[in-house]
């Protein structure tokens, strides 16, 4: 049985382990964040085999290996937890995703901002649509969606083919990492102890945007300045591309525009009500039924939950109820894995928490404290560029960074955890290169070479990231002071 340093220094190596099993053997980060989470329990000393429990029928005292405490216990427990709130709330938000790239309905958001901002500023409108867009819809279906209005956009207005493919991709990119209804930031805002105030998680992640974005767009600029992709040389030759309106044709036409927008708004909606009928009962025992009602419509079941409902009412609208039964089947094919890889970064964190890593660390504090609210970042920075995934660097992130929240860091109010998630949103941004799945999505649709990914992609990674690490600092300094 291993502790303190020794311990640690075994989670690194095992670490690492889990890092080169995912991106050199291709075993599946599940199998392998979970092997890592086994092992872990196993070796760590606090965690034991076998405890004596009371059985609640007899009153007699005997041996268990399942009890909460013991190794058995502590894997099941962080299984468990995923499954029990959170693993709804992503179903729900994948559902409505999926619904709306069915009906149109993200077409239709991308179509409501492009006019909004106009021709004049198709970077920037492209930039907004991919951030809105994926809000709901995985960046890698969110690209694959709005990249034919992208395209058309280009032909229409002769923007830089390089330059709006990489802000239609970064757009996408910020709300997928920060943004709670995709599972990234749900799973880290449920694993730090926000799963019920959503909300604030939200509006704060809408702030932290801002950076990012005013970084993405000038860094699209330039680099569109620069490099000229495939797709520009065939566009200058006249090469045939999809018109705006054989796009629509291909929908049947476009859903209204509120009843797109309404199951992405209406739980934003509901979590703002519920959150501030909530912070203002005082006694909760003492709640009328209609602050109970809303308190209960606002939790982040019920309102995703309202959102689902939405999202069936623009199917019903829009003729396409058939196509209900299987967008249900696609989106559970499609978060299967991810809701077990969220499970297994659970359980990792929940044998983290058992296990003497956390005493230690407080003990020795000094050695981690001095990088405050970096050290999610940078933690989380390490793991994505290292095996490629976002979720993955996030959920391994959030269960290093559970147990030491308050002691040492010091971070134990909501918009203070808000931040941490945040911060370890950022780093999961850096960087996208050759093992991560959308680094192919991004410069392979718009016709760009490795090298131009390389250079126009990986390059815009690092520097959203870095962009929204400044402003999280800057977010946190002045929470610093005027709290």
């Amino acid at each position: 049985m291993l502790s303190g340093i020794w311990l640690i220094l075994f989670f690194l190596a095992m670490i690492v382990v889990m890092i080169l099993a995912i991106s050199k053997l291709k075993l599946h980060p599940f199998l392998a964040i979970m092997g890592v989470a086994i092992i872990l329990a196993f070796a760590a000393d606090g965690i034991p085999l076998t405890t004596v429990v009371t059985n609640a029928n007899t009153g007699l005292e005997e041996v268990s290996a399942t009890a909460g405490s013991t190794v058995l216990g502590v894997i099941g427990n962080g299984f468990r937890a995923i499954f029990t709130n959170i693993g709804i709330v992503i179903i729900f938000g994948a559902l409505v995703g999926g619904v709306l790239e069915a009906t149109g309905g993200a077409f239709k958001i991308a179509d409501m901002i492009i006019r909004l901002l106009g021709k004049a500023s198709p970077t920037l409108a492209i930039l907004l649509m991919g951030w809105v867009i994926s809000i709901p819809v995985f960046c890698d279906s969110g690209f694959v969606i709005a990249n034919p209005v992208r395209k058309s956009i280009v032909k229409r207005t002769r923007a830089s083919g390089v330059a709006t493919a990489v802000a239609l991709g970064a757009g996408l990119y910020t709300s997928h990492v920060l943004v709670p209804l995709t599972p990234g930031p749900l799973a880290a805002s449920e694993m730090l102890g926000l799963g019920d105030q959503l909300i604030t998680v939200m509006w704060v992640s809408a702030v932290i945007s801002v950076p990012s974005l005013i970084a993405a767009y000038f860094f699209a600029k330039w680099r569109g300045k620069k490099d000229k992709s495939e797709e520009d040389i065939q566009i200058q030759n006249d090469e045939t591309v999809k018109s705006y309106d054989e796009l629509v044709k291909e929908y049947g036409g476009l859903p209204n525009g509120f009843l797109s927008l309404a199951p992405i708004l209406m739980p934003v909606v509901f979590m703002a009500i519920g959150s501030i009928v909530n912070y203002n009962v005082y006694d909760p025992n003492n709640a009328t039924a209609f602050e109970q009602l809303f308190i209960f419509l606002g939790s982040p079941v019920t309102a995703l939950g309202i959102g689902v409902l939405f999202a069936v009412l623009l199917l019903a609208i829009t003729g396409k109820m058939s196509k209900f039964n299987f967008t249900t089947n696609e989106t559970l094919k499609m978060l299967g894995p991810i809701l077990f890889i969220t499970a297994a970064g659970a359980t990792l964190g929940e044998v983290i928490r058992a296990s003497d890593i956390v005493p230690y660390i407080r003990d020795n504090a000094d050695t981690i404290i001095w990088m405050g609210i970096a050290f999610p970042f940078v933690v989380s920075a390490i793991i994505k560029t290292a095996q490629g995934s976002s979720t993955v660097a996030m959920m391994t992130t959030a269960g290093i960074m559970g147990p030491l929240m308050a002691d040492p860091f010091g971070f134990d109010t909501p918009i203070a955890i808000a931040l941490v998630v945040m911060a370890i949103g950022a780093g999961s941004m850096m960087a996208s290169h050759a093992n991560d799945s959308y680094f192919w999505v991004v410069s392979k649709l718009s016709d760009q070479t490795p090298q131009q990914g390389y250079k126009n992609w990986t390059s815009m990674t690092v520097v959203q990231g870095v962009a929204c690490m400044i402003g999280i600092f800057a977010f946190y300094m002045i929470y610093r002071l005027v709290a």
